[in-house]
């Protein structure tokens, strides 16, 4: 197989906003796939390293009372995990927010979006409660992202509206990018193996 073929391949076999959503109703745990990554994200732009495995045990406690994951949903939170570690380093800034797809309605986006936001900060402060010293620029994403969390989900299906939110999309992300560029832990740049463990 080809490396491009290869990369492809991977690429067909990222975990998408329907796929996780899909996982979680079918085992019964009843969370927002988008907030779910959205704290995941808070966590490691936050300073959270990549070996600690403790993610698992923290997103039981915020959405599933703390009873165990189902087995499904522990390998696709591990996918999740290790596939935000790779877009997030990644030059190309791959890193998307795990959100609805452009066929469903403004409202389940605009809800989508909002739980992300959410989840961000909760992440977020979950990690940075001990060394809550974070640069003003950081202070003021953190300010947004709460006054996005509460953007009402009664959102109008035209193109104002499409093109409001797309703004406001690329915005959250690029703005996670940048805490993630002051706060963050990455694992070492020049151990391969490590690298290779992050995309695999």
């Amino acid at each position: 197989m080809t490396e491009a073929n290869s990369n492809n391949d991977t690429n067909n076999n990222l975990m998408d906003f329907a796929s996780m959503q899909a996982i979680l109703t079918s085992e019964d745990v009843r969370s927002h796939a988008s907030e779910i990554h959205g704290v995941l994200t808070g966590l490691v732009c936050a300073g959270f390293e990549f070996e600690d495995q403790g993610y698992v045990a923290m997103l039981n406690d915020l959405f599933n009372d703390g009873d165990g994951f189902p087995a499904a949903v522990k390998v696709a939170l591990k996918q999740m995990y290790s596939e935000l570690w790779a877009s997030i380093l990644d030059d190309t800034y791959s890193f998307n927010l795990l959100l609805p797809d452009d066929d469903d309605t403004m409202a389940e986006r605009g809800h989508a979006l909002s739980v992300w936001v959410q989840g961000f900060n909760l992440g977020f402060g979950l990690e940075q409660k001990d060394s809550p010293v974070v640069s003003e620029e950081v202070k003021e994403v953190l300010t947004d992202f709460s006054e996005i969390a509460n953007l009402s989900d009664e959102m109008d299906e035209d193109e104002d509206t499409e093109q409001a939110y797309f703004e406001i999309s690329e915005y959250v992300r690029i703005s996670a990018i940048l805490c993630f560029s002051e706060l963050a832990t990455p694992p070492n740049q020049e151990s391969n193996a490590t690298k290779k463990k992050i995309i695999h």
